[in-house]
């Protein structure tokens, strides 16, 4: 799979790419609420595949959507109950379901998910300080 848009070369860029795609993820709640849906801030990690494939500029097809979707929620299910309670904070569950889409599309190794995820998590106050700031934009 080759992404359209290139993927973040640095930790700091994957911390910032994650920000600008939960500042995304954000926008959507007006929207949902229009059709009747009740999106809240810990559901944000169910649009990271999606957003995954807007920020690699891949076509949002039924194939793709499938494949994000899947290795995404997948890998979210069978880490979730072994992460000492890490995904109750949302930045952290979007980011890996973020990056867990892109593992899906074959666009990152397991290895360079759990190293990317590592910085994510010890750098969170610096990822909620650029949603933040992304917020007052």
């Amino acid at each position: 799979m080759k992404a359209r848009i290139p993927i973040p070369n640095t930790l700091q860029n994957w911390l910032e790419e994650i920000a600008a795609g939960y500042k995304e993820a954000q926008e959507t709640v007006p929207f949902a609420k229009l059709v009747g849906s009740n999106m809240v801030e810990k559901d944000f990690f169910h649009l990271a595949p999606l957003i995954c494939l807007k920020f690699r500029g891949l076509p949002c097809t039924k194939k793709f959507r499938e494949k994000v979707i899947e290795a995404a929620l997948t890998s979210y299910v069978a880490t979730e109950n072994n992460n000492n309670g890490a995904f109750s904070n949302p930045h952290i569950s979007f980011a890996f379901a973020y990056l867990a889409s892109h593992y899906g599309l074959d666009l990152l190794t397991e290895s360079a998910v759990n190293k990317i995820m590592n910085y994510i998590e010890q750098e969170q106050k610096q990822l909620a300080a650029k949603i933040i700031e992304l917020d007052s934009r």
